[in-house]
C-alpha cells in the first residue's frame, strides 16, 4: 500500500502556496484511486472540501469491508484505514446487517419525538395565528405555552412571517424594503418620533367590514376621515396617540404640546423629535413654536426614506391591526372610543420584541407608578 504524501510550498511571505496533486493507492484489494484537487492560496478562504471518494465515506466503508470479508483480522483493516476498531467494528455489523446500503451515512434525526407538542395543540396554534396575525409572544399568552414553542410549530408548518402578511387581507405580500441600519437611543425622552396615520370613517351603523362591500346605501359613504396623529418614544416604545378632523400644523402642535406633558409625567423630559417633510412638520410656524419652547433638537428623515421613521412607521401598523381593523366597528364613535384602552394595553401588557420582550413601561424607571 503506497502512503498518503503532502508536499507544500512556502511563499516568501510566509503564506501557504500549493498543495500538491496526491494520489493514493489504498490496498491490492480496492482496486480504487483517491484524488485530492489542488488549491491554491489566496486572500479568499481555503476550504479542502471533500470528495465521494475520500475514506471512510460509503467508497471507502465499502473498501474496508471487502479487506474484513476476505478473511482478515478487523483490528488489522482498522490499523491499515487509521481508525479504530470500534469505528471498523461498527461499520461490518453494519454491512452484515443491511448489505451495502448499511454503509450510508444515517440521519441523526431521532426516530421519535414522545415530547413533541400535540397535534390538537398545534392546530390551535395556527387557529390563533390566523385570526388574529398576531407574534408568538401574543399567542403563547393566549393558549399558555411558550413562545419558543410557539414559534417551532409556525417554522414547523412553514407559517409566512408577520411582515410578509399584509396587515389587513393576511395574503402574502412581498417583503417592503427595510434599512440594513438599526439605532436606538440609550434612554428614554432622547428622540421622539410623529406621524400621522389616515382612517376612513365608520357610517352608523357599521360599516363594509360589518356589513359587506356594496351592501350599505349610498348616502353614508364619503364621510372622510379619521387623521390618528401618534408619537412614539424611541427608547421605550411608549406610545401616545389622538384622533383628529386634520393634519394641518396647529393640530399637529396641540398633539406634540400633549405628548410632552404626558412623557413629563412618567419623568420623561423630550429631548429630539423627528418626523417626516410633511407640511404641519416642516413649515408649521406653530409646530415649530412648540418645539422652540421646550428647547427640542427637530429632525427630519431624507425624502422617500420612510424606514427612518420606522418606529412609529411600525406603531402606525401595529395600531391599524390590533385597534382600528382588529373587529368590525358599529360607529365611528365606538372605534375612537377604543384607541384609550389599546393605547393603555401597549404601553402597560403588550410584549414588544424589538426591545426583548419587555413591556414599554418596564424601560421607564417607575414608569407604571407614575402611568395615569
Amino acid at each position: 500500500m503506497i502512503l498518503l504524501a503532502m508536499v507544500v510550498s512556502l511563499c516568501a511571505h510566509g503564506r501557504l502556496g500549493v498543495l500538491t496533486q496526491i494520489v493514493v493507492d489504498v490496498g491490492e484489494t480496492s482496486g480504487v484511486e483517491l484524488e485530492l484537487s489542488k488549491f491554491f492560496s489566496s486572500n479568499a478562504r481555503r476550504s479542502l472540501l471533500s470528495h465521494a471518494n475520500a475514506r471512510l465515506t460509503p467508497a471507502g466503508r465499502l473498501i474496508m469491508v471487502q479487506r474484513i470479508q476476505s478473511g482478515r483480522a478487523v483490528a488489522h483493516v482498522a490499523a491499515e484505514m487509521g481508525i479504530s476498531r470500534t469505528t471498523a467494528w461498527r461499520w461490518w455489523r453494519r454491512f452484515r446487517e443491511c448489505g451495502p446500503a448499511g454503509l450510508i451515512d444515517r440521519s441523526s434525526v431521532a426516530r421519535s419525538h414522545p415530547r413533541q407538542t400535540k397535534a390538537c395543540v398545534e392546530a390551535r396554534v395556527r387557529i390563533m395565528r390566523h385570526l388574529t396575525r398576531r407574534g408568538p409572544v401574543f399567542i403563547a399568552d393566549k393558549l399558555g405555552l411558550q413562545a419558543s414553542t410557539v414559534g417551532r410549530v409556525l417554522r414547523r408548518h412553514h407559517v409566512p412571517l408577520l411582515r410578509e402578511l399584509d396587515p389587513v387581507t393576511g395574503s402574502v405580500i412581498r417583503a417592503t424594503r427595510r434599512s440594513a441600519q438599526r439605532y436606538e437611543h440609550d434612554h428614554p425622552g432622547s428622540l421622539i418620533h410623529v406621524d400621522v396615520k389616515k382612517l376612513g370613517r365608520i357610517p352608523d351603523g357599521g360599516g363594509w367590514r360589518l356589513h359587506g362591500r356594496g351592501q350599505r346605501p349610498a348616502r353614508k359613504r364619503g364621510l372622510g376621515y379619521d387623521y390618528v396623529h401618534t408619537v412614539i418614544d424611541d427608547h421605550s416604545r411608549v406610545a401616545y396617540a389622538e384622533i383628529h378632523d386634520d393634519e394641518k400644523g396647529i393640530t399637529a402642535a396641540g398633539v406634540l404640546e400633549r405628548a410632552i406633558a404626558f412623557y413629563a409625567r412618567l419623568g420623561v423630559t423630550v429631548e429630539r423629535v423627528i418626523s417626516d417633510n410633511a407640511f404641519a412638520y416642516r413649515h408649521s410656524a406653530a409646530f415649530k413654536a412648540v418645539v422652540d419652547a421646550h428647547g427640542i433638537r427637530q429632525r427630519f428623515i431624507k425624502p422617500h426614506c420612510p424606514w427612518t421613521n420606522g418606529k412609529v412607521e411600525r406603531l402606525n401598523r401595529t395600531l391599524a391591526t390590533e385597534w382600528a381593523y382588529a373587529r368590525p366597528w358599529s360607529s365611528n364613535d365606538d372605534r375612537k372610543a377604543g384607541l384609550t384602552t389599546w393605547l393603555d394595553y401597549y404601553n402597560l401588557d403588550r410584549h414588544h420584541l424589538g426591545i426583548g420582550g419587555k413591556t414599554p413601561i418596564d424601560r421607564i424607571n417607575n414608569g407604571r407608578g407614575q402611568y395615569i
